[in-house]
């Protein structure tokens, strides 16, 4: 376990090329999915890719008392392990209205047509990930269903890391940022994915680290 982390604490440069390549494939097909779910043009800058401990990643993310809306969902098939996609609760109800074709400002809640809303687009770009990984490993992997968690920042992350303790410590973490070009306006995002102790070696050896 120590030495797994002492190798993702040490990722060299050209490694975490190769994994934001990976992710920015994903992010492209998430775009253009996206795009077409909400009828308008949304792009998706190169992402910024970070390995960092589970419980340093909220602060990334929103303050540990700001609301956040995060998709979960497990992978399975070839690797194993789970995803979350965590929106700032603002940008989860902004990216709710474009789901829906609603108008700016017409979301005041995330009631249950907005969380079937968010869902589905995590379910989205969660899977666009998946796949772009899947194709870089040629592996076959497959997303459960997602579930939506809506809580403070630190205590989902905090969750999400009492149920992996023990199997491991450091997640990639892909901070996105949507352009909406249709509106001019910009939302932030975060992937996290945690794999397995196996599939993390996996990873690893596809980057050459392993």
């Amino acid at each position: 376990m120590e030495d797994q982390q002492q190798d993702m604490r040490s990722l060299k440069a050209i490694q975490i090329d190769a994994l934001r390549e990976v992710a920015n494939i994903g992010a492209g097909h998430a775009a253009t999915a996206l795009s077409q779910m909400t009828g308008s043009t949304i792009m998706i800058s190169v992402p910024t890719i970070t390995v960092a401990a589970l419980e340093d990643v909220p602060p990334k993310v929103a303050g540990p008392e700001e609301p956040v809306a995060a998709v979960l969902m497990k992978m399975e098939g070839d690797l194993k392990g789970q995803t979350l996609l965590v929106f700032p609760h603002e940008t989860a109800q902004r990216l709710a209205e474009l789901m829906l074709r609603r108008p700016q400002g017409s979301s005041t809640s995330l009631g249950n047509l907005e969380q079937s809303a968010v869902k589905e687009a995590g379910n989205i770009l969660s899977g666009a990930y998946m796949n772009a990984l899947s194709d870089f490993m040629t592996l076959k992997l497959w997303p459960s269903p997602p579930s939506l968690a809506i809580d403070m920042s630190a205590a989902i992350l905090t969750t999400t890391y009492l149920e992996f303790a023990g199997d491991r410590d450091h997640v990639f973490c892909v901070e996105n940022e949507f352009r909406m070009v249709d509106f001019n306006e910009r939302l932030r995002g975060f992937f996290l994915l945690l794999p397995d102790v196996e599939s993390l070696q996996a990873i690893l050896r596809a980057v050459r680290l392993g």
